[in-house]
């Protein structure tokens, strides 16, 4: 599956950062993680961490599919407003599905301080603002209720939010302390660079054809003919895993981006705010550190790549639209337009845990607009699943759920 258009702007901004050899003989492991973005390397930081011999394999260059075209947005607000999760699954787990998003964020920043990183880990808050007049009332019902549930949050007013962001035609909107933003390709390659020095195997342009199970281990042959053997497999393969489990899941969708040219002064109000709405689909902003401005949107149904692609232009120009509404005097001076994919669950929730078709295996499925700090919950969780424990959110994320 094409995952992305041609010009994400992670890719272009860092180029090829490392490459790494495909597989040239058999191999076996405890551990071996199939997807070499965010996620892959998180949990295969974890498993290095924790001693066990770690394979990773990806079929493209690392770092090349979904985690090229990410906004690296880091929030803890789920796709489902928590009043409506709680509805969903009940309070206790949507009310611990939205804290571990949170946790999540300062874990990044712990990883990030710890490693030295320089993808620019920047926190952020994070403005939630009404689109139209009729999304103000359940709007400030997601206010109480995440007030309630103890987050930090505070609700401003529309002249509120035009003194402080500039932009018109807002009705009141929840501002969140909680919220980052990051460069995840580059994190992510940092991650796979300080691991191989503690023992992780890294093979790319190495694809899985053929899983073989056995009492205690599994067989992966892989397309050059090589195999590999592993007491477990991780599978990180985000929207990919459509291809793999027969049951529907999760919907795909493709998402639209435009990067802006460099330009300091337009956008310095939100320089420390991760902006979103309650537009269906929404548009989401934030600054990236040389002064550009990143927009999304125009969500919709995901077919095939080259009818994704053939509109780019299109969502370009609805996207602009959308920003004309709040920024109507601002003329936006497009640099990069691309797309990319994303997957919609039912209730915005990851798939996290075993599948009852993939013996001595584990999914870690991270879909949404929080699927790096759903990937940071998955490190948790995969560390107890290998020492044969259960995590909390097993339950909610659980496949069959």
């Amino acid at each position: 599956m094409d995952l992305k258009s041609n010009e994400p702007f992670w890719l272009l901004k860092n180029g090829l950062i490392a490459s790494y050899p495909s597989l040239k003989s058999d191999e076996d492991c405890d551990v071996l993680i199939i997807g070499g973005g965010i996620t892959g390397s998180l949990i295969a930081h974890q498993m290095v961490t924790e001693g066990y011999k770690t394979i990773l394999i990806d079929k493209r260059e690392l770092c090349n599919g979904s985690t090229s075209a990410t906004t690296s947005m880091l929030q803890y607000e789920i796709d489902v407003p928590l009043f409506e999760l709680i509805e969903k699954i009940g309070e206790k787990g949507a009310v611990m599905s939205y804290k571990a998003c949170s946790d999540a964020i300062d874990k990044i920043e712990k990883l990030s301080e710890e490693i030295k990183s320089s993808s620019g880990f920047k926190r952020k808050k994070s403005l939630y603002f009404a689109a139209k007049k009729k999304d103000v009332s359940w709007l400030k019902k997601e206010f109480k209720t995440r007030k309630n549930a103890g987050f930090d949050v505070k609700w401003l007013e529309t002249d509120e939010v035009t003194k402080r962001f500039e932009f018109e035609n807002t009705y009141g909107a929840i501002l969140s302390k909680q919220g980052a933003s990051i460069d995840a390709f580059k994190f992510a390659h940092e991650l796979f660079k300080l691991n191989i020095k503690e023992g992780l195997k890294i093979f790319d342009k190495t694809e899985m054809v053929k899983v073989e199970y056995f009492k205690g281990y599994n067989l992966i042959t892989v397309d050059s003919g090589y195999q590999i053997k592993a007491k477990k497999i991780i599978y990180c393969i985000g929207y990919e895993s459509k291809n793999l489990i027969k049951e529907k899941f999760v919907d795909l969708k493709s998402t639209y981006a435009i990067v802006s040219e460099i330009d300091k002064k337009k956008f310095r109000n939100i320089t420390n705010t991760l902006v979103w709405n309650t537009d269906k689909p929404y548009i989401y902003m934030r600054t990236i550190d040389d002064g550009r401005v990143l927009i999304g949107g125009g969500d919709e149904d995901f077919y095939d790549a080259k009818k994704r692609d053939a509109i780019l232009d299109k969502k370009e120009k609805e996207i602009l639209r959308n920003l004309q509404k709040i920024k109507p005097d601002y003329h936006f001076y497009t640099d990069f337009v691309w797309a990319g994919t994303f997957g919609k669950t039912k209730d915005g929730l990851p798939y996290i845990g075993e599948h009852e078709n993939f013996k001595n295996s584990y999914f870690v499925l991270g879909f949404g607009g929080n699927g790096i700090t759903f990937s940071v919950t998955g490190m948790e969780m995969a560390s107890l699943f290998m020492k044969g424990k259960k995590h909390p959110l097993s339950r909610y994320f659980k496949f069959g759920r």
